[in-house]
């Protein structure tokens, strides 16, 4: 994730507007991305879920002449990725980069932390859909990235769709945060 999001940083414009919602994924954007100009970062407080795809489509709306990027946590992405439709619709051509790990990440850090155990964790798996069909069946575009080493192209191509795209990052749970995995939080 920090080497993807230092390319999101190194390949974007420095006008470009950077979305997130809340979760552990959005640790790495805020720390290996780095904004260049003033009024690039629309973010939530207080831990609001869902709120940067929302964000994305209005800022783009606002900004037609700039590019809009969005990273998404999975689980973060479901709480709103239905306005994907809006985005097709009005021909909003933002890009969302779901960083799916398959599991509601801050919930699951702090459940391990305070309840160490896989045995103790709940309610934190996710049964995600393939993104890729997902932003298909909007007749948006969509690419899958298993490797840190394909984010560059995925990427690229998303940006150079000409309509709403999604970029399906698959990560692991393990790395649950910037310099936190879920094995050292178990032997803590």
């Amino acid at each position: 994730m920090s080497e993807c999001m230092a390319h999101l940083h190194d390949s974007l414009p420095p006008d470009a507007i950077v979305t997130n919602g809340a979760g552990n994924f959005a640790a790495w954007l805020h720390r290996f991305y780095r904004h260049r100009a003033c009024r690039t970062q629309l973010a939530p407080t207080s831990g609001a879920m869902g709120y940067g795809y929302p964000a994305a489509i209005a800022a783009k709306s606002v900004h037609p002449e700039r590019e809009v990027i969005c990273i998404a946590g999975d689980g973060d992405y479901l709480m709103t990725g239905q306005e994907l439709a809006t985005a097709v619709q009005y021909g909003i051509n933002v890009v969302v980069v779901v960083v799916d790990n398959g599991t509601y990440g801050t919930i699951r850090m702090h459940q391990e932390m305070h309840y160490p155990g896989a045995e103790r964790t709940m309610a934190t798996d996710l049964k995600n859909p393939d993104f890729v069909k997902y932003a298909e069946a909007f007749g948006a575009f969509g690419v899958r990235c298993e490797r840190t080493e394909d984010f560059p192209a995925a990427l690229q191509a998303a940006r150079m769709a000409g309509c709403p795209a999604l970029v399906h990052l698959i990560t692991s749970a393990e790395d649950i945060a910037p310099n936190r995995t879920i094995s050292g939080l178990r032997s803590n």
